[in-house]
């Protein structure tokens, strides 16, 4: 079989698929024991034989599409994973196969190029100064920076390996001198904590922000915090606040904490993986007002940018924050060349970076900023139109009113009672949810991926949760 062949018989295979999720024909979810799904996709013996092609990868496509998670079902409101664009599949064809590890330029000349491109597109919407392409233009001045990762987790752990080199440049050789402390809200992501652990900071020395009922940072806490830190003879590494958060989708008050961290001289890093796509909205640009006085931005387009996973971008507001982030020696690498275009090696915690830009590209090329924005702006809207239907009914509890995508509700019973509820839901298979805890409960959790989602999907998912008869042991009261 030619590649050629192979390719229409994926191609075909996948188009079904996607159809068939879309018309809400093919269950969200049904999972299968493990040693299951290797026997029925004859693993060993691929393994063992080869010859995955023609009718064998026929056979191998469909009962791999029979295993998975359908994103493109309507159905599909749990973790925060973009239901890719059609577009976006072909620049991960394109990459796949074409290779080129574009960490320096002259590995993937048209790969570096577009992630040029994009970080400066993102500095833009952001509200700073795009980098110049040519680097005469770029001496003694001032503007923004970035690169691509994969994943925010990395995109959160290169914001604190800069913040930690702009505040102690001999960090990198010396080594932490115990001293460093990171502020971060209550309900920062678990990556934050990451990050600290692997500096050697130690999560011990993350100073906690408490939130308000809506688990958004209250910044009036902050000088209280703040004289904590000085009575522990530590020093401010980073402030880190949410855009949004990942439990309820609340999004920090980002101009008062800039502005304090500007008045003293404290990197301000904006964990926004999820909720910095509203920039792209002038009906929702407003949940992050005051970020372009951060430091640092995360921002992931494989959550509400229709890119598939990962592609995370980190931004800073000045360059050479992160220019200067890491120390490396690699002489087959780092030597006098000619260099027509940009090295984003130095930027990067990656040696080998895939062209993460290339996918996302295609997705903005294909549906345009405005389009990106209305498919923002009718994800945000839903949540609210669900919150506006789940308040008539009674014995339906609703965490917050949301402001992004992400929103929580709680039937009558325990916090095992919301387990029990989702666990039913995902056996059904006509959706898939997720839960989390907040303010000290368990609540089931719906994060509108899907642009195909809409108000009907949801109530047919209350229908089936209110049917399910409640356990006899478990109480009214959670």
């Amino acid at each position: 079989m030619t590649f050629r062949a192979d390719l229409e018989i994926v191609a075909a295979a996948l188009e079904s698929q996607v159809a068939a999720a879309r018309g809400r024909r093919t269950p969200v979810l049904a999972q299968r024991p493990l040693l299951d799904l290797i026997e029925d996709l004859h693993l060993v013996r691929l393994a063992r034989e080869g010859g995955l092609t023609g009718e064998a990868l026929q056979r191998f496509t469909d009962a791999y599409l029979d295993s998975i998670i359908n994103l493109h079902q309507p159905g599909y409101m749990g973790h925060q994973v973009a239901v890719p664009h059609p577009a976006a599949s072909l620049g991960a064809l394109i990459d796949g196969l074409t290779n080129n590890p574009m960490a320096i330029y002259e590995m993937g000349p048209g790969a570096a190029a577009i992630e040029w491109f994009v970080i400066n597109w993102m500095l833009e919407k952001v509200g700073w100064t795009p980098a110049p392409a040519e680097s005469g233009q770029r001496a003694d001045r001032t503007f923004g920076g970035g690169v691509l990762t994969h994943g925010g987790s990395l995109a959160n752990l290169t914001a604190l390996i800069a913040a930690r080199s702009a505040l102690r440049p001999d960090a990198w050789c010396r080594g932490d001198q115990g001293d460093l402390a990171v502020i971060a809200p209550e309900s920062n992501h678990y990556s934050i904590d990451r990050a600290v652990g692997i500096l050697g900071i130690g999560t011990r020395n993350i100073y906690r922000v408490p939130c308000d009922s809506r688990g958004a940072m209250r910044p009036e806490t902050l000088p209280q915090i703040l004289a904590r830190i000085r009575a522990d003879a530590r020093t401010p590494l980073a402030l880190v606040a949410n855009a949004c958060s990942t439990a309820v989708g609340v999004y920090d008050p980002l101009r008062p904490i800039g502005e304090l961290c500007r008045e003293l001289g404290i990197w301000f890093h904006v964990d926004g993986a999820h909720g910095a796509s509203a920039l792209l909205s002038t009906e929702y640009r407003h949940r992050l007002d005051g970020v372009e006085l951060a430091s640092s931005l995360t921002w992931d387009a494989h959550k509400m940018m229709r890119t598939p996973s990962v592609c995370a971008a980190l931004l800073v507001r000045d360059h050479r924050t992160i220019d200067s982030a890491f120390s490396q020696q690699a002489s087959y690498l780092f030597h006098d060349k000619e260099q027509p275009g940009f090295d984003f090696l130095h930027r990067s915690v990656e040696c080998t970076k895939s062209a993460m830009g290339l996918r996302f590209f295609m997705v903005l090329a294909a549906l345009g900023e405005q389009g990106l924005a209305r498919y923002v702006e009718h994800q945000y809207r839903l949540a609210e139109q669900v919150h506006d239907y789940l308040n008539g009914i009674d014995g339906i509890e609703v965490a917050v009113t949301p402001e992004s995508n992400i929103l929580c509700l709680r039937l009558p019973g325990t916090d095992a009672r919301q387990l029990t509820l989702r666990d039913g839901i995902l056996d059904h298979g006509d959706f898939y949810i997720t839960s989390t805890e907040f303010q000290g409960r368990r609540w089931l959790r719906l994060v509108f991926m899907n642009p195909e989602t809409t108000l009907e999907d949801v109530k047919r998912l209350v229908g089936q949760l209110q049917a399910m008869e409640p356990l006899k042991s478990d109480g009214a009261v959670g």
